[in-house]
């Protein structure tokens, strides 16, 4: 059955964050290492980025690599460095057929030189494509933006180039990665973990959560559009009553 009959074109959310959670379980389950759980999550990545494309959401978010993972074994880290720069050299034409702009949020400088340089020509590539945005977030923590983004209003306000009556919501979103994306309409966490583990703390204060116990390397398309419509079937208020919604 295809579940997309089910969905409201006219209210898919503009931006959805995916935690891909599960890579090292699927691998056990399978008598391998978790290595293997990560290379066999790349059909996950374009599944779910090709249905989003499909029905309109304008912006996918990715929790790819975050701060706390450089604390895993090296030989993880070094493979999942090399896995982002082969991926991202074989997906380089489904993105341009698929308009995708690719985008990274992060301590990018902290990523291995060959590994910032493909992420670098990958984005220039697929700048002018106009679809749908596809933000990476390696090397990322929310708690780590978040005082980077005070840093850097405060010294603007030494500066005087900012005061602190100016400071606002707006100011505070125009200095954080994600100056240029939508706020978290939806976030996805795979794999029946139910956190959200330092990602986009700030964008996602009205988001809608959705918890699947699907390992992310077994996400597919259906799986993604169940997401959707359960996401449709919840009432945003956005802290008013339900009267003043319908009304």
């Amino acid at each position: 059955m295809d579940k997309k009959v089910h969905i409201n074109l006219q209210r898919v959310p503009q931006h959805v964050a995916i935690i891909m959670d599960g890579n090292g379980r699927w691998a056990k389950g399978k008598g391998m290492n978790r290595v293997f759980g990560h290379k066999n999550a790349l059909t996950a990545v374009r599944e779910s980025v090709e249905s989003a494309a499909e029905i309109g959401v304008k912006a996918i978010t990715l929790y790819a690599f975050s701060t706390e993972n450089w604390k895993r074994p090296k030989l993880e880290v070094d493979a999942l460095m090399s896995l982002l720069v082969s991926s991202l050299k074989k997906e380089l034409n489904t993105f341009q057929k698929n308009g995708v702009v690719v985008n990274a949020i992060g301590n990018i400088e902290s990523l291995p030189t060959k590994a910032q340089k493909v992420l670098k020509e990958v984005i220039d590539i697929t700048k002018n494509n106009d679809k749908i945005t596809l933000t990476l977030a390696l090397s990322y923590g929310a708690r780590e933006e978040i005082v980077n983004t005070i840093k850097n209003i405060s010294k603007k306000v030494v500066n005087k180039e900012l005061s602190i009556e100016e400071i606002n919501e707006n100011t505070i979103n125009n200095h954080l990665y994600t100056f240029n994306l939508p706020d978290v309409d939806l976030m996805i966490r795979t794999s029946g973990e139910y956190r959200i583990s330092n990602f986009l703390l700030w964008q996602m204060a009205y988001a809608e959560l959705y918890f699947t116990e699907v390992l992310w390397p077994d996400f597919r398309k259906e799986h993604f559009f169940d997401a959707i419509i359960d996401y449709q079937n919840r009432e945003r208020r956005f802290g008013k009553t339900s009267e003043q919604i319908t009304e």
